[in-house]
C-alpha cells in the first residue's frame, strides 16, 4: 500500500508541475528567419526581433529585453497571413517603446504579411490589413 501511495502522489506532482513543451522550429528557408528592426516615430524608438531557426525570438524595444518560443506557419493562409503564436518566457521587466512591460507567460496570436521582396512585412493584430503594425525591415537573414 505504501508503495502504491508513493507512486500516486509522484504522479500527482508530475501533474502539478507545469510541462513546458519545446518551441517548434520553423522550417528552413522560412521568411520569418533573420532579424528586423521596427522605428516606432512617434516615441523616436527601434525594436528589434531576431526569430531564430529553433523557435526562439529576442527582442529588444527600448530598455525590454525579452525572449519568446514562437510558432509560425509554413505556408500563408488563404488570405495572405502568416499565422504567428507566441508566447514570452523570458522578460527583464523593464519598458518597451510604448511604456509597456510583458510579464513571463503572456502569449499572443498574430498575422504577418510579407511583402514580395520577402525584406519587410507587416505585423496585424487580425486578419485585416487595417490592424497592422510596421513596416518591420530585415536587418540580416538566417534562413538560408
Amino acid at each position: 500500500m505504501r508503495h502504491v501511495l508513493s507512486c500516486f502522489t509522484s504522479i500527482l506532482s508530475l501533474l502539478a508541475t507545469p510541462v513546458h513543451a519545446a518551441p517548434q522550429a520553423p522550417r528552413a528557408g522560412h521568411p520569418i528567419l533573420g532579424i528586423w528592426e521596427l522605428r516606432v516615430p512617434d516615441v523616436a524608438c527601434t525594436e528589434t526581433y531576431r526569430f531564430r531557426g529553433d523557435g526562439t525570438s529576442l527582442v529588444t524595444s527600448r530598455q525590454e529585453v525579452s525572449e519568446s518560443e514562437y510558432r509560425i506557419h509554413p505556408q500563408p493562409d488563404a488570405k495572405g497571413f502568416y499565422v504567428l503564436d507566441d508566447q514570452v518566457v523570458k522578460n527583464n521587466g523593464k519598458q518597451d517603446c510604448s511604456g509597456d512591460t510583458v510579464k513571463p507567460g503572456a502569449a499572443v496570436r498574430n498575422y504577418l504579411r510579407f511583402h514580395p521582396s520577402g525584406d519587410m512585412f507587416l505585423m496585424c493584430f487580425q486578419e485585416t490589413m487595417g490592424s497592422c503594425i510596421g513596416p518591420f525591415r530585415r536587418v540580416r537573414n538566417e534562413g538560408a
